[in-house]
């Protein structure tokens, strides 16, 4: 039996609304993953993430999996037994690049930073001497914090930089040329405007030839994933797995979306639905979490009032208003509140309805 969905305004940490045109392209014709006109569509997509990564690389492609499946082919597909892997931990998806490698094998250099501020890229690239990989997080989605990979880039040395752009891809600017980003991860929900699913990836010719060669992942293993998107072997494609092709074409339709109004007046929307919800909070008397001159306008972390019950706001919000906010991550789970301006959402309306409907449902909610 078919039931009518509620429309929900997504606003926490991901996933976010998504554009139009991404939703309309889930309801085409569903091709086969070899046929001409998919591999078309294939084409023109690896080609947008290329745009969005700010790169020339051959194997950039939309792995079929969440920014997670990602961010396992980046180590999976880099480090095996005894590789150091130096990992900026600034928050929870530095943590779980350390868990990520540790299982690929690595002894992982841990370089821990205090929540809610950017990681120091001097300190990072100084942990150790000869690593394998050096890993960080660009937009770290639990804390709100924007680090300087740029930066970091200039410090690796021999290293391969790893670079986690799940909530910045589409939406900030990303530069994996010119930063030094040797393998670069990203996930589709958030800035792009497009479902959750798949994870635009991206390695360059150098960190390649470095690849593990047999690595423990069959299904991430990026020497086979680079010959289906026609990396490997010029024309000629050799068949890795079904891809999943409706996700695809809608990720190609976001990607025409974001091209065609541009990016930098997409990073320039984004940057000013950020500031505008960063200032709106602040005049209700609201203090933001990250860190000042770091704070990532795609998401913003602020602070849960004192004898607010974070949980009853949240759901205060979805049940009038149908509005998503997320809560924080780890220990802040209870005290921080996570608020996205991602995709079509970053925008003025969206920022007057968050700043509207969260006054509205702190005055109402209980007190803990």
């Amino acid at each position: 039996m078919t039931e009518t969905l509620t429309y929900r305004h997504l606003f926490g940490p991901g996933p976010s609304n998504c554009y139009p045109e991404a939703i309309a392209a889930l309801g085409h014709p569903v091709l086969g993953h070899l046929d001409p006109l998919f591999i078309e569509i294939l084409d023109r997509a690896c080609d947008g993430l290329r745009e969005v990564w700010g790169t020339k690389n051959a194997r950039t492609l939309p792995l079929s999996g969440t920014g997670s499946a990602g961010m396992e082919a980046a180590f999976v597909n880099t480090v095996g037994k005894g590789d150091v892997a130096v990992v900026a931990v600034n928050g929870m998806f530095g943590e779980r690049m350390c868990e990520v490698a540790r299982r690929a094998g690595a002894e992982v250099v841990r370089v821990d930073h205090e929540w809610g501020q950017p990681i120091d890229p001097e300190r990072v690239a100084s942990a150790h001497p000869s690593p394998k990989v050096i890993a960080a997080v660009h937009a770290e989605t639990s804390t709100g914090v924007r680090s300087d990979i740029a930066a970091l880039g200039k410090l690796k040395g021999d290293a391969l930089l790893i670079t986690d752009a799940v909530t910045s891809i589409g939406g900030l600017e990303l530069l994996a040329d010119d930063w030094g980003i040797d393998v670069g991860y990203a996930g589709t929900q958030k800035c792009l405007g497009v479902a959750p699913g798949l994870a635009p990836f991206t390695i360059s010719d150098a960190a390649f030839e470095r690849r593990i060669k047999d690595p423990q992942s069959w299904y991430l293993d990026i020497g086979l994933l680079g010959g289906y998107v026609g990396a490997a072997s010029g024309s000629k494609r050799t068949y890795h797995h079904t891809a999943p092709v409706a996700m695809i074409a809608s990720l190609e339709a976001g990607l025409g979306h974001v091209l065609n109004e541009g990016l930098d007046a997409v990073q320039a929307r984004h940057a000013a639905a950020g500031l505008a919800l960063q200032n709106g909070l602040q005049e209700m008397g609201l203090e933001l979490f990250a860190a000042e001159g770091s704070r990532l306008p795609s998401l913003t972390t602020v602070r849960v009032p004192d004898a607010v019950d974070s949980a009853a706001v949240r759901a205060y919000l979805l049940d009038n208003f149908s509005l998503e906010i997320g809560s924080g991550a780890g220990e802040f789970a209870s005290t921080v509140w996570r608020i996205g301006m991602m995709g079509p959402n970053a925008n003025p309306a969206s920022v007057v309805l968050v700043l509207g409907a969260l006054k509205e449902a702190i005055a109402k909610a209980p007190r803990t």
